[in-house]
């Protein structure tokens, strides 16, 4: 009752006003009526009442919340005292904007990956099936981002499981929305026909795909449109419904659409277009991955029963799971891969904030961005510590007198900080503006051509609640110290003020102190943004052993072309030599894998009847792959035209697949062959070539083992395939020819163009984020710390001006002024750079997996961010020094002590 009362005071108080006088008036009527004149009667009222100014302070100090009424006035008089000083009230915003947006944008990322739940039903309930594979790979075709589960396991683990209300399965794949040509690419779903139930998912119009939809042969399969995607394509047209979407060169009807929010399953990725699983046959008619029993492709979701915990459920998998391997055991495994196999347990984790490849990816770099912009934040807060020391000191007379007067110490500090606590908050509600920006900007820098972010940025209760916790740590670390330095002297020395030695050497021990853990930590700031700068120049300048200016890759899908499967190699030859015979092309080659794409194919080899403990990464190319990508040839010869089915089986290896299989022999015509899988023709191959060694996947690769089959000899094609070519005028001199070339082979032959060039920039994209970022947070601190020893040094020349004057009047001149303020400063900077050396190094081992050709201990960087820093901080050092020097003595002298 009472707050409600705080807040209605003003009615309050109007009525208890009318109460009185109307009292008053009453009394004054009984007055006249007893026979007093009106005078009379008016004073004898007034008598009897008491005071009635006092009696409504008491009622309404009766409706006060003394806490709130005093906030709210220290709040007010913090507001004029900002908007007298406007400077100061801007540096200090903007500071703490600065600093608490970039630790909310960099928690927004954290929030939007690892944090925030998915937007379905009751996502606690949700639970991951994975396999423990107790540390041994698993052996077959993987083809999708979580491929978890094979088909026929996902069977056994639907009839056999206990632990869930509901289960789901589902795989990302990827739609070509054009009828042929260019592709136009569309992010797509395969999903077991309770996928949608599992989650919870309403659709927003329409029906979404149900159990009926999944029935075995997939007779009338529909597809299932996401709200973005249904807004981009259909305008956001209510009769989608009915309308025919095309995929692959295959026409769907269109069931529904989902709800504006839901974007999967995946965080980081959303789908455009969910199809049937039962429909995957039909764009992979001949190599399904329904049938493959070692294509890896599925993850699964369910729903735990009322009273399933995780660990219940991963008890009851584990349970089934030697039986569920047993009978899934995939026939053409080879012992070792098989008793691995038998091993496997099923597992349930939570899935709650759904799965994610991002998250993998960034997780760690997020967390130490996070930590950056939180020492950035310690800094400002250092820096506006040292601010307020400076504004505490020029109000010691106001401060002084309201001591004087009767204002408790308490009081005054509770002021104080209300004031820090205004500011603070302004700066962190303009932080949130900067982060929603700058986050934004983050995840496109993340985006690519080929593989979209997509990450939910907006507003929740964590970030908000996040901030306010930051406004608050960051009031309490720039405003409680000096609060409290503030209300401590005595009021007669505040009122009297003083400029003596010993006062200024008591007032400036906090201010160094704050200057040295500024210039710490924004050493700790620079050395790492060095080093992950240094970090991605190693990578950039790494040498992939081959050519990647001017090199085009041209991925061709043939799956709509209706190419018989015995008539690919010819198509695939003509294909190649029409794509080297256009202008600006000087070579081609045929590939399955090109380098630096992402993709793999590795397996173990048999020499002489004896396996290898090694895994070799394969690769299947044609006649002109190293001349396209300038690869030189070691030893031995190239693929020609004349490598066939019908000759000897020949590969090519690279150096440091020589180094390890056959060290100090020459390997021309020695034979391997790749591990046995029964049912497979495995055929003996002998090497015809060595080549420079070259990176396959990665930049990041050593002593990567690489062998490569002739494709011509390939007995079993798939249908589609990766043209690499070598221009001299980059892609958009060849983009139109390329076009044309495949349109008259046949035009529904889908076509994807990237150059190696921008392959080489997305893989490298996590490193160029942490040098930007970390460069950014580096030279934000070190901004801030320069700021902040300008003005210790400002301030101390400006306490020490009588001091100067009487060193000048004695004989001192100008350099011995400059020397004894630069070597106050250099003092500070030596403490803080030794001091930031020691924690960039312990800090820098945090990040050591993100490093290349670097050591966190590494002398060059941390000669060089000393170096940096040191020098910035000398010059705003000497600037001060230098208006100290040029200050003439009687204008010194002339001041009051």
């Amino acid at each position: 009752m009472g707050w409600i009362r705080f807040f209605r005071r003003r009615y309050w108080d109007d009525e208890r006003a009318r109460e009185l006088e109307a009292y008053l008036h009453e009394e004054i009527s009984d007055n006249i009526a007893r026979g007093l004149s009106p005078d009379q009667a008016r004073r004898a009222a007034h008598r009897k009442l008491g005071n009635a100014a006092l009696i409504r302070e008491d009622i309404y100090q009766m409706n006060t919340v003394t806490l709130l009424e005093t906030a709210w006035q220290d709040l007010r008089y913090g507001a004029r005292l900002l908007r007298r000083n406007p400077v100061f009230a801007a540096v200090a915003i903007l500071t703490l904007a600065l600093g608490t947006g970039a630790n909310a944008a960099i928690f927004q990322l954290v929030d939007a990956v690892r944090l925030r739940s998915l937007p379905v039903e009751r996502p606690d309930e949700l639970a991951e099936l994975r396999i423990d594979s107790r540390g041994k790979g698993r052996s077959g075709r993987f083809i999708s981002r979580r491929p978890m589960l094979t088909y026929r396991q996902w069977q056994e683990i639907e009839r056999q499981q206990e632990p869930f209300a509901s289960l789901m399965a589902w795989s990302d794949t990827s739609f070509d929305l054009a009828g042929g040509g260019e592709e136009r690419p569309a992010n797509g779903l395969w999903v077991t026909g309770s996928f949608f139930d599992t989650l919870g998912v309403q659709p927003s119009v329409g029906r979404l795909i149900g159990p009926a939809d999944d029935a075995p042969g997939c007779p009338q399969p529909g597809a299932v449109l996401s709200y973005a995607f249904w807004q981009r394509e259909y305008g956001g047209d209510q009769r989608v419904p009915g309308r025919t979407v095309l995929l692959d060169g295959h026409r769907f009807d269109i069931i529904g659409v989902t709800p504006e929010h839901f974007f999967g399953v995946e965080v980081g990725r959303a789908f455009d277009v969910a199809l049937p699983l039962c429909s995957e046959p039909v764009f992979r008619p001949a190599d399904s991955s329904l049938e493959g029993q070692m294509t890896w492709f599925l993850g699964a979701i369910g729903r735990l029963k009322p009273g399933w915990t995780t660990d219940r459920a991963t008890a009851q998998l584990r349970a089934i799971s030697p039986g569920l391997f047993r009978s899934t055991l995939p026939d053409n495994y080879v012992a070792e891969d098989a008793a691995a196999y038998l091993a496997f347990q099923l597992e349930a984790v939570p899935a709650g904030t759904g799965t994610s490849v991002l998250r993998g990816n960034y997780s760690t770099p997020l967390w130490i961005l996070l930590a950056a912009t939180g020492l950035v934040l310690v800094i400002a807060c250092a820096n506006l510590a040292n601010l307020l020391l400076a504004r505490a000191t020029a109000r010691e007379r106001e401060i002084g007198v309201r001591l004087a007067i009767g204002a408790s110490r308490r009081r005054i500090a509770r002021q104080l900080l209300s004031e820090s606590l205004l500011l603070a908050a302004i700066g962190s509600a303009a932080g949130l503006l900067i982060a929603q920006w700058l986050s934004g900007f983050l995840v496109a820098f993340l985006n690519s051509d080929q593989r979209p972010v997509f990450l939910d940025l907006s507003v929740d209760w964590r970030l908000v609640g996040f901030t306010a916790a930051v406004a608050v740590v960051a009031c309490l670390l720039f405003g409680l110290v000096p609060a409290l330095r503030a209300t401590a002297a005595a009021p007669a020395a505040s009122v009297l003020g003083s400029r003596g030695t010993t006062d200024l050497r008591e007032r400036f021990t906090l201010r160094r102190v704050l200057v040295v853990v500024q210039v710490a930590l924004s050493l700790v700031l620079l050395v790492g943004a060095l080093l992950f700068a240094r970090s991605l120049r190693n990578l950039m300048t790494v040498d992939p052993g081959f050519q990647q200016e001017g090199a085009v890759v041209v991925s061709l899908d043939f799956r709509r072309a209706d190419v018989p499967a015995e008539q690919r190699r010819t198509v695939y030859d003509q294909v190649v030599a029409r794509l080297a015979g256009i202008p600006g092309v000087s070579a081609a080659g045929e590939a399955f894998i090109a380098p630096l794409s992402g993709s793999g194919w590795n397996n173990r080899i048999v020499v002489g009847g004896e396996l290898k403990p090694l895994l070799v990464n394969l690769n299947s190319v044609g006649p002109g792959y190293f001349r396209a990508l300038a690869t030189p040839l070691v030893a031995g010869r190239d693929f020609s035209d004349q490598d066939t089915q019908q000759s000897t089986p020949v590969a090519i290896v690279n150096q440091t697949f020589v180094k390890q299989v056959f060290p100090n022999e020459n390997p021309i015509g020695r034979v391997f062959h790749i591990e046995d899988s029964p049912g497979e023709p495995n055929p003996r191959l002998q090497i015809v070539g060595v080549v420079a060694d070259t990176k396959y996947q990665n930049f990041r690769e050593t002593d990567v083992p690489i062998a490569y089959v002739a494709a011509r000899q390939d007995a079993k094609l798939p249908p589609y395939v990766q043209v690499v070519l070598k221009t001299t005028t980059g892609l958009p001199g060849v983009r139109g020819g390329i076009t044309r070339a495949i349109a008259e082979i046949n035009p529904a032959i889908g076509i994807q163009l990237q150059t190696m060039d921008r392959m080489a920039r997305n893989l490298l994209r996590g490193e160029r984020l942490m040098a930007w970022l970390s460069g950014l947070f580096g030279a934000l601190a070190v901004l801030i710390a320069t700021i902040g020893l300008y003005g210790v040094m400002s301030y101390m020349v400006a306490r020490r001006r009588m001091e100067i004057g009487i060193r000048m009047a004695l004989g001192a001149d100008r350099a011995s002024v400059v020397r004894m303020i630069i070597a106050e400063a250099g003092r500070l900077l030596v403490i803080g750079v030794i001091l930031g050396a020691a924690l960039s190094v312990a800090g820098a081992r945090s990040a050591q997996s993100l490093l290349y050709g670097l050591q966190p201990w590494d002398p060059a960087t941390l000669a060089l961010g000393a170096g940096l820093l040191g020098a910035i901080a000398l010059l705003a050092s000497w600037l001060p020094a230098w208006r100290a020097a040029r200050m003439p003595p009687t204008a010194a002298l002339r001041e009051e002590p």
